[in-house]
């Protein structure tokens, strides 16, 4: 018997374990926060299921996501970075990977958790979406357009719009698994 799932689920049992164990689940926890913000940047361009085939890859490569050793990062680790394959080796991505943690940083030092700053974009729950289809999902929100925009002013690069909602519906933020999906109440 088939289990629907959202449509832009493929059978690749990576992405299935992705949408049924990760996607659209709240998380608080700034460690995991800043692991899908450094995901989702070098998504960029690219297809999630690149990264995500990469990821454990990334998490080697970039201390399992340790922001605070991540900018303690000199020239010779973007060097480095920049000769492991099992990355994408994008050098503005990784520069850009070091910057953030710094920013990453900054943001705790103001609110005291980055997951404070980030949840009070959506009042601290979740925004449940009724959408039938992928089709309807948008790529952006006015939410995402102030988020995208309000890292930029605070110096963080590679979050755009799109990949700022596409990092809240990974993190919870937003749920937007379809109605008929079997995640859809399972958070």
């Amino acid at each position: 018997m088939s289990q629907t799932r959202c449509d832009w689920v493929s059978t690749d049992e990576l992405y299935v374990k992705y949408h049924d164990e990760e996607w659209g689940k709240p998380v608080y926890d700034d460690e995991t926060i800043f692991e899908f913000l450094v995901l989702e940047s070098f998504q960029a361009g690219l297809s999630w299921i690149t990264v995500l085939k990469k990821r454990e890859n990334f998490r080697e490569a970039f201390d399992q996501f340790n922001y605070k050793k991540i900018v303690q990062y000199t020239d010779d680790k973007v060097e480095e970075l920049m000769q492991n394959a099992g990355i994408i080796r994008n050098r503005l991505k990784i520069l850009a990977t070091i910057n953030n943690a710094q920013r990453f940083q900054e943001v705790q030092k103001e609110f005291g958790s980055f997951s404070k700053y980030i949840w009070g974009f959506v009042n601290n729950k979740p925004l449940v979406n009724n959408f039938k289809t992928i089709k309807e999902v948008p790529a952006t929100t006015d939410i995402s357009d102030a988020l995208a925009k309000d890292l930029k002013k605070r110096g963080f690069k590679f979050l755009g719009s799109t990949v700022v909602y596409a990092h809240m519906q990974a993190t919870g933020m937003v749920n937007d698994h379809i109605l008929n999906c079997i995640c859809r109440n399972n958070k």
